[in-house]
């Protein structure tokens, strides 16, 4: 019978887990983080930042069109011009206009040499936004 009362103390004993060494590490260990970090304020440049001006942008076309019919006429705007004067026509607008574009739309019907004409022209200006499209409709 001394073996019942000896197996009922140690069921009833429990487990007694001491949770002060636990807390006692992890404050060790925050402390030793927050020691060997270092708080040093990073050098830097000041940016001064633009103010807005309250100037509308200029809504300014920057684009010029260059059509090219079926019959290998050519047209800036509503105007025919001849093959001769595309150049100084381009080196004056392009005088106005550095930033701006060209689109030539040439016909499908037209003679490829005529858009490459006109386009070698153009480069030869020294325009760089140059695209060639070709008409529908």
């Amino acid at each position: 019978m001394k073996r019942l009362s000896l197996g009922a103390r140690r069921k009833s004993k429990g487990v007694d887990l001491n949770m002060s060494p636990l807390i006692d590490m992890v404050f060790i260990l925050l402390i030793f983080f927050l020691v060997t970090t270092s708080f040093v304020k990073e050098a830097g440049v000041d940016v001064k930042q633009p103010i807005a001006s309250k100037e509308q942008p200029s809504t300014e076309n920057t684009n010029m069109m260059l059509e090219i019919n079926a019959e290998g006429y050519i047209f800036i705007g509503d105007q025919m011009v001849d093959i001769r004067s595309v150049r100084s026509r381009m080196e004056r607008w392009y005088s106005e206009n550095p930033l701006g574009s060209v689109l030539i739309i040439s016909d499908p019907e037209c003679r490829w040499g005529v858009s490459i004409e006109v386009l070698d022209k153009v480069r030869a200006v020294g325009i760089k936004n140059v695209a060639v499209v070709k008409a529908t409709g």
